[in-house]
C-alpha cells in the first residue's frame, strides 16, 4: 500500500464520530520493516466505539470476509481490532482507548507502570508500552491535533519511568534463582520459562535506564544489544542462554549459571 492510500483509509476512519486520530505503527512507522511486514493502524478512540461503522469501512476495503471484534475482544490490554487483506497486503487494526492512553502517560511520569497477562504477549504487557506505540508512531489522521500534540510531549522519555523500570531488575535476579530449581528437579520447561522471564526483565530496565522506549517482546534482546551501557555481546549471550537449557540437570544448569553471570553483567552496567 502507498502512502496516499492508507491516508485515505485513514481519514475515511477517523470521519466515525468515536475515533479521533489514526495512526501508522510497528516496523513500518520504525522504518525497519520487511517487505511482508503487516501494516499495523493504531485506531485512537474516545467513548464508545462505533464497530458497527468500523465494520463497514472494513468491508468496503477488504471485502465481505472483514471481521472486527468489540472493544477488549483481543484481552485487557491489546484492545481489539481486526486482521484485514486490503489490495494484497495484511493490514491490522488496532483499538486503543484515547483515554486510557492518557492515564497511562500520568504513571510513567510518576514512574508508575502495570503488568498485565495478555495473549500475544508472552512476557507480559507492560502499561508504558501504550506511551511509546504513540511517542514511535506517524500519525496518519488527527483532525483535532490532540495526539499529535500528545505525541510530542511521550517523545521526551520520562525519567522517573526509566528509574522505576531500573529497580524492577530484582526480578530478573529472582527468576534466575528459580530456574535453578528446574536443574534440581530436571525440569527443562519451568527452567526455559524463568529464564525467558528473566531475559525480558533485564531487556526492560536496559530500555529504561537508556530512555528508550520498548513496546513489545519482538526484537527486545537485539535493540537492548544495541544500548549504550550494554553489556558487551548481551544479545548474543542472552540468545546462548535460552538457546541451551537442555534437558538433564547439568545441562540446565549451566543454562542458569551463565544466566547469573548476565544478569549480573546487567546490573553492573546500569547501577551505580
Amino acid at each position: 500500500m502507498d502512502d496516499a492510500r492508507l491516508e485515505a483509509l485513514a481519514r475515511e476512519l477517523t470521519g466515525i464520530p468515536s475515533v479521533v486520530a489514526v495512526v501508522l505503527g510497528g516496523s513500518r512507522a520504525r522504518g525497519t520493516h520487511r517487505p511482508d511486514s503487516d501494516y499495523d493502524l493504531g485506531l485512537y478512540y474516545r467513548g464508545e466505539l462505533d464497530v458497527a461503522a468500523l465494520r463497514a469501512v472494513a468491508v468496503r476495503h477488504a471485502g465481505d470476509q472483514a471481521e472486527l471484534t468489540e472493544p477488549c475482544g483481543w484481552g485487557p490490554w491489546v484492545d481489539g481490532g481486526g486482521w484485514l487483506t486490503v489490495d494484497g497486503a495484511r493490514v491490522d487494526w488496532i483499538y486503543r482507548d484515547l483515554d486510557r492512553v492518557h492515564r497511562v502517560w500520568d504513571d510513567c511520569r510518576a514512574g508508575r507502570y502495570e503488568i498485565g497477562v495478555q495473549a500475544g504477549h508472552p512476557l507480559g504487557f507492560y502499561s508504558h508500552a501504550y506511551a511509546g506505540e504513540v511517542a514511535l508512531c506517524r500519525v496518519l489522521a488527527d483532525p483535532g491535533g490532540g495526539l499529535t500534540e500528545l505525541r510530542e510531549r511521550m517523545r521526551a522519555y520520562p525519567a522517573a519511568l526509566g528509574e522505576a523500570l531500573v529497580r524492577g531488575l530484582w526480578e530478573a535476579h529472582f527468576s534466575v534463582r528459580l530456574a535453578s530449581y528446574g536443574a534440581s528437579g530436571r525440569d527443562p520447561v519451568y527452567a526455559a520459562g524463568c529464564l525467558f522471564r528473566a531475559v525480558g526483565v533485564a531487556c526492560q530496565a536496559l530500555h529504561g535506564h537508556a530512555g528508550r522506549w520498548l513496546v513489545n517482546e519482538k526484537g527486545m534482546v537485539a535493540s537492548a544489544g544495541r544500548l549504550p551501557g550494554a553489556p558487551r555481546d548481551f544479545a548474543a549471550r542472552a540468545g546462548e542462554v535460552l538457546g541451551r537449557v537442555g534437558g538433564s540437570a547439568e545441562e540446565i544448569g549451566q543454562a542458569v549459571a551463565a544466566a547469573d553471570a548476565l544478569m549480573e553483567d546487567v546490573r553492573r552496567s546500569i547501577t551505580p
